[in-house]
């Protein structure tokens, strides 16, 4: 049995450019945003010069589920 649905996050994302993504959170003013770096944008095949390192949604994921 389950019970009623307590909450439902409203996030939207924009596209900015390339890998580049702008995620607008709940009960954040700001948007974060979200890119490659590393290893991550070498398997995506994104030049390392091509846009600033920025942490990735998996980098979010991670540390959401060690939070």
């Amino acid at each position: 049995m389950s019970g009623p649905v307590v909450y439902t996050s409203k996030v939207r994302i924009e596209r900015i450019r390339g890998p580049v993504r702008r995620a607008h959170l709940p009960a954040e003013e700001e948007p974060t945003i979200f890119g490659v770096h590393s290893a991550i944008a070498q398997h995506y095949g994104v030049p390392a010069d091509a846009f600033p390192p920025r942490a990735t949604t998996l980098d979010y994921v991670v540390a959401a589920a060690g939070g």
